[in-house]
């Protein structure tokens, strides 16, 4: 599709100072790693430990996360574990066609989790409860068509809006997992290495936070199988393919197909730092479009030219490789990702999107965290025809900068920038600065 050239050019000169200063945050700790001795090895599947400070311990089932251990014997856990996560915001548009006026808005996410004895079941079951709560108001849809502020996204993009999802888990002793229920897939994303957050923690954009495939929706009802063996992480999923936000999940499942996906990641390490590779297939049977994913303006009226074929399916590449690790704060460190998403189109309003980036801890404050990253999406070019007459679409692109100041154990502060050009040709480049305070609980 078309590009505006002068603007490709401004974007990637606003990246240019916040991609200087966040790597020179990694040089001091790739010149001290160099000076000391390599630690011992782990083990190829050593769980992969969180990032400081610490994201919520969800069950790790993301598309494309670390590789887990089977689990070792360890001491009778809680019957009942309470965790909860709360983070508010204050937007403001700094640049381009949107008002610059401050938006507050909060998210308030709770986990519960009671082991399977605690209500007459055997052993390795769990029944995992997540309620969550947004209120106020974000800057989605201000920018770009992908949404800036994940966490004030789900379950609605406005107002005051409250989900709950339901779940079932048995694991057995190797490691094999099946999840059965209502799933927030943000919770799966937070759970991958170096660039996973789920909102409340590292980037905020949702190219990010959850990298839209327009097929797997953010909430969704279906069972999820894990399976660790010796060299790789195998995953499958089978699942409805509507959105189930504010839904109980039973209302009509599977009316509109039936969606899957399988992945497998691979551990490896280069020069001894931990690094993960993955290749994901995903899919459905679905022969119309995701509306529920889009605002109005993009999906097309009835009777137009997409939409209307039967089955999509899509790949994606991924990759988080570290390149420094500090033996002293177990956990911290810095790391490169990216992602290459490719899919068949209609009625996938996606054809294809990447991003790349380079996120983690500076060695000298291991609890804070920083990140920078440059994404593109492309809408598939079908969709760009048949919405010619309404709206003129190129691909969206941007790119964003955080940094996360530790302020206590509990308590982060996080300061973000976005610079966007989007999919919107008659949309100037914008940017927004944001504000997020995090309390964990």
């Amino acid at each position: 599709m078309g590009r505006h050239v002068h603007r490709r050019r401004s974007l990637r000169a606003a990246a240019a100072p916040l991609g200087a200063c966040l790597l020179a945050l990694a040089a001091p700790a790739q010149a001290r790693e160099a000076a000391e001795e390599a630690p011992a090895a782990p083990a190829p599947f050593a769980p992969l430990p969180a990032p400081l400070p610490t994201a919520p311990a969800m069950p790790a089932e993301a598309d494309t996360p670390s590789p887990e251990a089977p689990a070792a014997a360890a001491a009778p856990a809680e019957r009942i574990e309470v965790r909860a996560v709360w983070s508010q915001f204050a937007d403001l548009p700094l640049a381009g066609d949107a008002d610059a006026v401050l938006r507050h808005g909060g998210k308030v996410d709770a986990h519960v989790a009671i082991a399977g004895d605690a209500f007459g079941a055997q052993g390795g079951w769990t029944l995992n409860l997540h309620p969550e709560l947004r209120y106020g108001r974000s800057a989605n849809g201000a920018l770009g068509l992908i949404p800036s502020n994940t966490a004030l996204y789900y379950p609605d993009s406005e107002g005051t809006a409250f989900d709950l999802s339901i779940d079932v888990t048995r694991r057995w002793d190797s490691g094999t997992s099946l999840t059965v229920g209502k799933i927030n897939v943000l919770d799966l994303a937070a759970d991958l290495p170096i660039v996973g957050g789920g909102g409340h923690e590292g980037f905020q954009n949702l190219a990010l936070a959850l990298p839209p495939s327009a097929i797997v929706p953010g909430s969704l009802t279906g069972a999820m199988l894990s399976v660790p063996t010796d060299k790789a992480l195998l995953r499958l999923w089978v699942f409805d393919p509507e959105l189930q936000s504010q839904r109980s999940g039973l209302e009509s499942p599977f009316a509109d197909g039936v969606g899957f996906l399988g992945s497998v990641t691979v551990p490896a390490r280069l020069g001894g730092r931990r690094g993960y590779y993955a290749v994901k297939l995903a899919g459905s049977t679905r022969d119309s479009i995701a509306d529920d994913a889009l605002p109005a303006v993009l999906v097309p009226p009835p009777g137009a030219p997409f939409g209307g074929r039967r089955g999509e399916i899509s790949a994606v590449i991924a990759a988080y490789q570290y390149i420094a690790e500090y033996p002293e704060h177990p956990g911290a460190g810095i790391g490169l990702f990216g992602q290459v998403y490719l899919s068949n189109g209609d009625p996938t309003f996606l054809d294809r999107s990447g991003f790349i980036g380079i996120a983690g801890n500076p060695r000298p404050r291991p609890r804070d965290r920083f990140g920078l990253t440059y994404f593109r999406y492309s809408l598939t070019d079908r969709l760009v025809s048949a919405l010619a007459g309404r709206v003129a679409l190129e691909d969206e692109e941007g790119v964003e900068a955080f940094y996360t100041l530790a302020l206590a154990e509990r308590l982060r502060l996080t300061i973000d920038l976005q610079a966007v050009d989007p999919a919107i040709s008659a949309r100037d480049l914008g940017v927004i600065g944001s504000l997020r305070l995090t309390t964990s609980f």
